[in-house]
């Protein structure tokens, strides 16, 4: 049985969430205590900060910003903008680029930016995303790495020491206190936090004719290499009130494109639009904790008053893990024909990644799935 959050509708199977004595979890209790931060003292820390890193004569860049093209990346570069810095913006290229995604990228460069874009080695991307999937049930395991070490990698490359990131996922989605309250990225944040579920990048030289030279993408760069160029990384959500609603409505005024529908296994139009391959990830979650993208978003209105939990646990209910037959309207088949995988071995790597404690099963012990193949979890809330 599952145990959910008395406020929002998390349960307490999500990593690093924690329940207190009043049912109430650490995500949302870190989002109450903003409500005693002095935004705008924050906000002059970050124009200080912000200020020791400008260049003034324009002789460099001011500062690296990770870009996806998506609603917060294109937020974070409005907001450089507005400060007067001259960013230069690093994309990590994703692993099944949308249209729409590669839309949202030109229209950030239209923002008025110099951009670089790496996009890593597909054949080798391909080979990684199976490995992720098969290994740690996590199609998106290369990704998530890259976006964190390509621009850091780039940091050192073209000696820009500030690089300015987004949230502090450990502070919106709740974490240890240590990491809530960080609001500088360095390599242990990587390392535990970054996405690389135990796996570690130099664990993969000699899988499927990988080597070490296919990996400098996906390799944080050493110690005396970050020390020489003083790299160092600050949340922007750390400093500004951080919304992905608002950052879309002010992405979206600056040329951002949404979709007309919902995003499969999601509730929302202005997200996780770039990659067909990120409903299969987020219904790995579903799969392994019990919860998707749909609980994600209800769990960020809950708290901030845009929605009743009733009727966050109903959206949850009828959105969440639903299994993934398509992604932004690519078939499932076509997405994983790149990592060599049929559907039939997808959905055998599905039941092996499924925690069946909290699914229903029948008599056998067998996952019970309905017609389209979807799960039912064994309760959807807390017992009455």
């Amino acid at each position: 049985m599952l145990t959910y959050c008395r406020h929002c509708v998390m349960p307490d199977t999500k990593p690093d969430l924690l329940l207190d004595d009043e049912g109430v979890c650490n995500a949302c209790r870190s989002y109450e205590r903003r409500k005693h931060v002095d935004w705008d003292a924050r906000y002059r820390e970050l124009v200080e900060i912000l200020e020791r890193y400008r260049h003034r004569d324009g002789s460099h860049w001011d500062c690296i910003v990770p870009v996806s093209g998506g609603k917060d990346s294109t937020y974070q570069v409005v907001r450089m903008l507005q400060l007067g810095l001259n960013p230069l913006c690093v994309t990590a290229t994703t692993c099944d680029l949308s249209a729409i995604g590669r839309r949202n990228i030109e229209n950030l460069k239209r923002l008025g930016v110099d951009h670089i874009e790496v996009s890593p080695n597909p054949v080798i991307r391909a080979k990684l995303n199976r490995i992720g999937l098969e290994q740690v049930g996590d199609i998106s395991w290369p990704e998530h790495v890259g976006i964190f070490t390509i621009p850091v990698r780039a940091a050192v490359q073209f000696g820009v020491p500030l690089v300015v990131w987004g949230e502090n996922s450990q502070n919106e989605y709740g974490g240890p206190a240590a990491a809530a309250d960080n609001n500088v990225l360095n390599r242990r944040w990587l390392e535990e936090f970054g996405g690389l579920l135990g796996m570690r990048v130099s664990d993969l030289v000699g899988m499927a004719g990988i080597e070490a030279r296919h990996l400098l993408c996906y390799t944080y760069p050493s110690d005396d290499e970050l020390a020489r160029v003083g790299v160092t990384g600050l949340f922007l959500g750390h400093y500004l009130p951080w919304d992905g609603l608002s950052n879309a409505l002010i992405a979206q005024a600056n040329g951002f494109e949404s979709l007309p529908t919902i995003v499969e296994g999601s509730m929302v139009n202005y997200e996780n639009l770039d990659n067909h391959q990120t409903g299969i990830h987020d219904y790995f979650k579903f799969l392994k904790f019990g919860f998707g993208r749909a609980t994600d978003l209800a769990c960020l209105h809950i708290r901030r008053g845009r929605l009743t939990r009733q009727d966050g646990l109903e959206a949850v209910r009828r959105l969440d893990g639903r299994f993934p037959w398509t992604c932004l309207g690519k078939p499932l088949a076509e997405i994983l024909r790149p990592l060599e995988l049929t559907v039939d071995e997808f959905i055998r790597l599905c039941d092996r990644f499924t925690n069946k404690k909290i699914f229903k099963r029948d008599v056998s012990g067998a996952l019970q799935k309905d017609r389209e193949g979807n799960l039912t979890k064994l309760n959807y809330d807390n017992p009455a």
